[in-house]
């Protein structure tokens, strides 16, 4: 049996009720971390939770919104009592849309904002809280190809070009620390949101998609969550331990 690369360790993971963040989730306790999930939707969360328990593997869910202080605040304390330690934090909670600028009124855009990128805020400032004492831990924020190629709803591209530049922020002020961030970019991955967003039905429908394709090479397939997954699980674990401040993407070579 090969080693576990992630044995001992502790991870918690936002939006992993499905799509990129529940494959993490699997994967990571398949090498041997125990994994905290969270989401908005308790029944799926609890699908999540009871497919790897029935592995063997080791995890918990808490239903919360990453927008709400008060349920990331009890999100980190539901870790801390239950496994005693945070190791990894995956940033994955996020909205997908394709509303122009026009199209976009000040409650969607603050909605939009407080999700993708305040979110994350808030939980590595209360990741910190534990990295910090012990001087280890690890950060990883998923972004998007919009972060750099913002071909999609304004407010959803803005928000993952802060969490670039957020990711870059954060490691250097860690630099002299253990601790470690970096993000993952991804491409067209096969999930419900991208299908939901090729499909026209996310927010904003087909306009900014009709600019895409001039902006985009795709030669090659779409990405499987585990291509997501698995480059979480190079940052995460002591293959990427000299990898700081990073956004990798991941995308079959379609955002060059």
């Amino acid at each position: 049996m090969e080693a576990q690369m992630l044995k001992g360790q502790v991870a918690l993971i936002t939006g992993a009720s499905y799509g990129m963040g529940r494959t993490m989730a699997e994967l990571f306790a398949e090498e041997g971390a125990a994994v905290a999930v969270t989401a908005r939707h308790a029944e799926q969360l609890d699908e999540v939770v009871e497919a790897i328990r029935a592995k063997g593997g080791r995890a918990i869910g808490v239903v919360a919104d990453v927008t709400s202080l008060e349920d990331t605040e009890r999100v980190f304390a539901r870790v801390l009592e239950e496994f005693g330690d945070l190791d990894i934090l995956i940033n994955n909670a996020g909205i997908g849309e394709q509303k122009t600028i026009d199209d976009t009124d000040d409650d969607w855009m603050l909605y939009v904002m407080n999700t993708n990128l305040a979110g994350p805020m808030r939980y590595i400032r209360e990741a910190l809280k534990i990295f910090r004492p012990k001087n280890a831990g690890c950060i990883i924020n998923i972004s998007s190809v919009n972060g750099e190629r913002p071909f999609c709803g304004a407010a959803y591209t803005s928000t993952k070009g802060g969490l670039n530049t957020l990711t870059k922020n954060v490691a250097m002020l860690l630099n002299d620390t253990d601790i470690r961030c970096n993000a993952v970019a991804p491409g067209s991955t096969v999930t419900p949101a991208h299908l939901a967003n090729k499909a026209g039905e996310q927010p904003g429908g087909q306009k900014m998609l009709e600019h895409s394709q001039h902006y985009v090479y795709f030669p090659g397939p779409e990405c499987d969550p585990m291509d997501q997954a698995y480059a979480c699980l190079y940052l995460a674990s002591k293959m990427g331990r000299a990898v700081r401040g990073q956004v990798i993407q991941v995308c079959n070579g379609a955002f060059l």
